[in-house]
């Protein structure tokens, strides 16, 4: 029987159904073209956004056989939470373009999920509005809240005051932002300050800022290693370190403290000729040895994309911008489709890998396709 339009060419074979591309063009069917660009959109010619994807295209896993490993246990230990699945929320800004609930949407579907909301600094809900309906689903929902340190050490200290009040149980600092990238999507429509009603609902009310409305978010060349340091001292709240790439600064920030580090090109969005993020983990694994959990965020799209990570260093991986397609094509629902998509693809994986866990894996098992050897080699 015919379905017209979903037909394939003649002599084409069928394309097989997934969920991700799916809800891809449900969002963007819906989305302002504008907004649609902003969550699309990356640095440069966003040749770091397309490498992130394709990278894990270029990997293939081996399975290992008879191992007796019985069903695999997804559930992974990370600072300040347990969640149940090896795939997190990425911190991504302003959810309510998306979809009018925004971030309360998502963070309870991550809550549903059993999975940690990494909620940004450039919300467009306040942090203590998205750990309150992260919380509405289950008590003791995770929530991390994302933070640029700011020059000023006032305003980030009222920032990180604002998250432990709010009940999030650890910081993840994105370092790798000492200026804005430069996003040709954005310049094209003229996208530089959210519409009437938006707002980065966490910078209200900061020292500096204007009685009645939010405060810039600033980059600054000028932060370093002395700023992070200092936040360190400032909370018991554990801080992870995300942006890392370069092995040196991954064994630096073990030094000054990190509790985690985040292996993150910004998804594509700063720096163009940044490597692929999957490409970068091993040597940041490498240098990590085991002290504090290593995660990554940037290109995932199936779960044999999280299990390479996974075989390949990572302790758990971040999800961004399925996130927002689920969003906006289906608002909670959407997003727990997705979560729900990527956790059982993720266990079907394990299973044919033979993993008793997500840690039960070898860096070996990863392979370039075309008989180039051992990833990351």
């Amino acid at each position: 029987m015919s379905t017209g339009a979903l037909d394939p060419p003649s002599g084409a074979p069928a394309l097989p159904f997934d969920v991700l591309d799916e809800l891809r063009d449900q969002a963007r069917a819906r989305l302002d073209p504008v907004h649609w660009d902003f969550y699309e959109g990356g640095a440069g010619r966003e040749t770091a956004v397309a490498e992130n994807v394709s990278a894990f295209g270029r990997l293939a896993l081996l399975p290992r056989i008879l191992r007796g490993a019985g069903p695999p246990d997804t559930a992974v230990e990370l600072p300040g939470a347990r969640a149940a699945t090896p795939v997190l929320v990425a911190p991504t800004a302003f959810h309510r373009l998306a979809h009018p609930d925004g971030e309360r949407a998502t963070a309870r579907a991550a809550a549903a999920a059993g999975t940690v909301l990494i909620t940004s600094m450039a919300a467009t809900t306040a942090v203590a509005d998205v750990v309150a309906a992260a919380r509405e689903v289950r008590a003791d929902a995770a929530v991390w809240f994302q933070l640029y340190l700011q020059p000023r050490a006032d305003v980030t200290d009222a920032l990180v005051r604002r998250a432990e009040d709010a009940g999030c149980t650890a910081l993840v600092v994105t370092a790798d932002s000492p200026v804005f990238g430069r996003r040709a999507r954005d310049d094209r429509n003229g996208f530089h300050d959210l519409p009437p009603g938006y707002a980065a609902e966490n910078m209200r009310g900061l020292p500096g800022g204007p009685p009645d409305a939010p405060l810039d978010i600033a980059m600054s060349p000028a932060l370093s290693w002395d700023d992070l340091r200092r936040l360190r001292e400032r909370t018991e709240l554990p801080v992870l370190v995300k942006g890392v790439l370069y092995p040196d600064d991954a064994r630096h920030a073990i030094g000054d403290g990190a509790d985690g580090l985040i292996v993150s090109n910004h998804g594509g969005r700063q720096l163009d000729a940044a490597p692929a993020t999957i490409e970068a983990l091993p040597r940041i694994a490498e240098a990590v040895a085991g002290r504090v959990p290593v995660l990554l965020d940037g290109g995932i799209r199936s779960g044999a994309d999280v299990v390479a990570a996974l075989a390949l260093g990572a302790t758990a991986v971040g999800i961004g911008r399925p996130v927002l397609w689920g969003l906006a094509a289906e608002g909670e629902a959407g997003v727990a489709r997705v979560l729900a998509e990527l956790t059982e693809q993720t266990a079907h994986v394990l299973t044919l890998c033979g993993a008793r866990d997500c840690a039960d894996l070898n860096r070996d098992q990863v392979v370039v396709r075309g008989g180039q050897g051992v990833a990351g080699a």
